[in-house]
């Protein structure tokens, strides 16, 4: 996915929204990681910075937890598709 710099949605925006819809529609099931911030990193070709405030949009949202020395987890919860 391109990250559309011009346009009027910040980048972090874009790229929570990109994680949510794989959330979402199950590409990224509960009790999975997300990818790192280095593959995101790649993917998105932003700064790490910008990543981290995508990711914690997420947190905000209640979708994705953090596991100290594992990773970013996308949190099971029971609306969430199977």
């Amino acid at each position: 996915m391109s990250i559309d710099r011009e346009g009027p949605v910040p980048p972090y925006r874009q790229i929570a929204a990109a994680l949510r819809g794989r959330i979402e529609d199950g590409s990224i099931s509960p009790g999975r990681r997300i990818p790192s911030l280095v593959e995101l990193e790649e993917e998105f070709g932003v700064a790490r910075d910008t990543l981290r405030k995508a990711v914690q949009v997420l947190k905000d949202e209640g979708l994705v937890e953090t596991v100290n020395g594992m990773g970013i987890y996308v949190i099971d919860r029971p609306d969430s598709p199977r």
